[in-house]
């Protein structure tokens, strides 16, 4: 069986051991490097896991940060996924849950 592999992204982290706290610390760096980006796109960059980045731009990074791939990016096993279907394996009922099931709440008003 094949292990299906995610990623981490540690843009914030790298940064702030690196002394850069803001968002807008990294427009002017990436300019110098020819990277043109909005602001909303570096704010994405820096606080969101990106599903594509362009290989010029990871390298700026690296340049920037002073770092390495490993760094900026790591690795992991991709979680399983949460759901199981009947045809998946089961017996139509809700899988790994057993006894542990959720109990309607009743609200009733103060006093009774």
């Amino acid at each position: 069986m094949t292990t299906k592999l995610d990623y981490r992204w540690h843009l914030r982290e790298v940064m702030a051991t690196r002394g850069m706290f803001s968002t807008t610390d990294l427009r002017p760096l990436l300019a110098e490097r020819g990277i043109d980006l909005s602001a909303s796109q570096i704010y994405r960059l820096v606080v969101e896991r990106p599903e594509r980045l362009s290989l010029t731009t990871l390298m700026a990074l690296l340049d920037i940060l002073q770092c390495r791939m490993e760094d900026l990016i790591e690795p992991v096993a991709a979680r399983a996924s949460g759901r199981k279907t009947a045809a998946a394996g089961g017996d139509g009922a809700a899988a790994g849950v057993g006894e542990h099931r959720p109990k309607r709440a009743r609200i009733t008003p103060a006093g009774e």
